[in-house]
């Protein structure tokens, strides 16, 4: 199967969440701040890159790289990250040019990115966490805000919405059915605090709309500013016998903010 991926998920579909539809219509538009590529941008697309932090497997690097139109994201079974009870090869944040031009996601603010993703069969759903997307704020030890997660549920695979603050379940839908194929992703937040804050969360295969979920009044923010991850960081505590070599592709990522 091909693992080239030329479409874009269109930046019309679907509407701001949090925002009145009247509201909407008559003052605010998606304007388009990031739109990298694999080919001309490579690595430089993001603000940072923790590949194999720890340094745990030198034979193994570079596990993150672009190649093509994607970017390439490798897990082999014996990754540590610096805390060893985990794995962890993710990029972070949205990159503009060299230095310190990146984006940054501020209270207040609504953003959304969309990109495509290819999730093989061997990148399985755990019974403990593996996140394939995360909204975090910057810093050393700082708690996920949103996570985009492989979860085994009572032994299905799925893939699911998390608010991580208050462990509140956007969305969830099965794996199997998006292994081996290019699923198209739209996230949208608006950065708030307490119950400022919401999500809405689209999984499209191809014309088909697999999840559309939304939540409003919830909390999208702790402190400084909301910075996206993407690439895999999974615990090494999973009991199903899901863990071994894999990876994960990304094309076509794109950024818009709410104007």
């Amino acid at each position: 199967m091909s693992t080239s991926r030329r479409g874009l998920l269109g930046a019309a579909l679907g509407g701001a969440v949090g925002l009145s539809s009247a509201t909407a219509a008559h003052a605010a538009s998606w304007q388009q701040k990031w739109a990298p590529s694999a080919s001309g941008n490579g690595l430089g697309a993001f603000e940072t890159v923790e590949d194999d932090r720890a340094d745990s497997h030198p034979a193994g690097q570079p596990h993150i790289y672009a190649t093509g139109d994607n970017w390439h994201f490798t897990m082999h079974k014996v990754d540590r990250d610096t805390s060893t009870d985990r794995q962890r090869q993710e990029v972070t944040g949205l990159r503009n040019g060299s230095g310190s031009n990146y984006l940054k996601w501020t209270e207040g603010q609504t953003w959304r990115v969309t990109y495509s993703m290819y999730i093989p069969s061997s990148l399985k759903a755990t019974t403990t966490f593996t996140h394939i997307m995360q909204m975090k704020q910057p810093g050393n030890g700082t708690s996920p805000i949103v996570v985009q997660s492989l979860r085994r549920v009572n032994g299905v695979q799925t893939i699911e919405l998390k608010l991580a603050i208050d462990d509140i379940l956007v969305g969830r839908t099965a794996l199997e059915p998006l292994h081996n194929k290019w699923i198209d992703v739209d996230f949208q937040i608006k950065v708030g605090n307490g119950s400022a804050g919401s999500v809405r969360w689209i999984l499209k295969n191809g014309s088909t709309t697999v999840i559309d979920k939304s939540k409003t009044g919830v909390d999208t923010f702790l402190a400084d500013r909301v910075r996206p991850k993407w690439g895999i960081y999974r615990s090494l505590g999973d009991t199903s016998g899901s863990l071994q070599d894999c990876y994960l592709l990304l094309t076509n990522l794109r950024g818009y903010q709410l104007v």
